[in-house]
């Protein structure tokens, strides 16, 4: 039994260990990221200003507040809370931790002096740090070396259809990454397989052709396509048509598969086991029984079942014939018991028939369960 419990207590140390190694692991890994420029440093203003909310409610320890502010200035500017600030900054941080210290190391001095000097006249801090003073990312909308606006700016960047490469970093190349449906330089033209619905002197606005359209069309629905895609048929008229090819005599499905059309193309399903050949889904629907199956009553049915229902139903009536023979020979000499006898085998007869062909009453839960699947 002591073996058994030191085994146990190692596995259990093993396991915490192993444990312990892989999640000190993924931490670690987790620290060492590294991120683009831009975004460490939106990283470390983030953490700062985080630290700066925290301490937002602070104050002198000392006894007089009031006394204290008088010979050292107020404490939301003061030298005592911006220690408290960079003794956590970073600390919160889940990914690029060690890049975010590394800004905190490097730049010390440029944070000390935007804290003592510059916080009235320069109140955003990513501003400050991040876009002037160490030109890691650029002002919203703007990118590469020297801040250049994107296309468009300010109020229709790639015709509000894209996003500019590189928007509010040093890098990138300012082209337009265009929303799908939407191709061009300025994100102002549709791409194949959408059209034009609506267009103004600053706005396009592009809409997907119809599922039939194979390439180009010119207006939304069916109608509107140049081309049909396999599957549908040009019209004149009304443009592309479906094609129904369950509606071949010759049905592209197997014999033991029906035909279900739909939009551009068909499905094939299986028949219900009792059909070799269908029309649709269910033993009513075969044209063709399966072996082991019979029509009976245009229903494909079980023929080792339904041979049993026969002798079950020749034997039972077989039985009730026996009865009425025997009523009659033990009581041919009174009339008035084999008259009583001969109502109660009826009785019987009536009573049994109506008990062998009446549904069993279902269960409370099947009840709900047919009346969920009516539903």
């Amino acid at each position: 039994m002591l073996k058994k419990l030191v085994v146990f207590c190692l596995v259990v140390n093993i396991t915490s260990n192993i444990h312990y190694v892989s999640s000190t692991s993924k931490e670690n890994a987790s620290k060492a990221v590294k991120l683009p420029p831009c975004r460490a440093c939106k990283v470390f203003v983030e953490s700062f200003k985080k630290g700066i909310e925290k301490t937002k409610k602070g104050k002198f320890e000392g006894g007089d507040t009031a006394w204290e502010e008088e010979k050292l200035g107020s404490y939301a500017t003061s030298e005592i809370r911006l220690v408290e600030i960079q003794e956590h900054v970073c600390s919160d941080v889940p990914e690029g931790k060690d890049q975010c210290y590394a800004l905190h190391e490097h730049f010390d001095a440029e944070i000390e002096d935007w804290w003592f000097n510059l916080q009235t006249d320069e109140p955003d801090l990513y501003s400050y740090f991040c876009i002037k003073t160490i030109k890691y990312c650029c002002p919203d909308l703007h990118f590469g070396a020297n801040c250049t606006p994107c296309l468009g700016f300010p109020d229709n960047v790639c015709s509000n259809n894209g996003k500019c490469k590189g928007a509010g970093t040093r890098k990138g190349n300012g082209q337009c990454s265009c929303d799908a449906g939407y191709t061009g330089e300025a994100c102002n033209v549709c791409s194949e397989g959408y059209y034009e619905s609506y267009k103004d002197s600053s706005k396009v606005l592009c809409s997907k052709c119809h599922v039939a359209c194979d390439g180009p069309c010119t207006k939304a629905g069916n109608s509107g396509c140049e081309k049909c895609k396999q599957g549908w048929l040009m019209s004149e008229e009304k443009g592309c048509l479906d094609i129904n090819e369950c509606a071949d005599s010759q049905s592209p499905c197997k014999n033991n598969q029906f035909c279900v059309n739909n939009d551009g193309s068909y499905k094939c399903l299986d028949c219900d086991r009792a059909c070799a050949a269908c029309t649709g889904d269910g033993p009513d629907m075969c044209t063709q029984c399966a072996p082991g199956f019979v029509l009976v009553n245009n229903m494909c049915t079980d023929a080792e079942q339904e041979s049993r229902k026969q002798h079950v139903f020749l034997t039972r009536y077989l039985t009730y014939l026996g009865l009425c023979i025997a009523t009659c020979i033990i009581f041919n000499k009174n009339t008035v018991v084999a008259a009583i006898v001969g109502i109660a085998v009826a009785i019987y007869i009536s009573v049994s028939e109506y008990v062998l062909n009446t549904p069993p009453t279902p269960k409370t839960d099947d009840l709900a369960e047919q009346l969920l699947r009516a539903q």
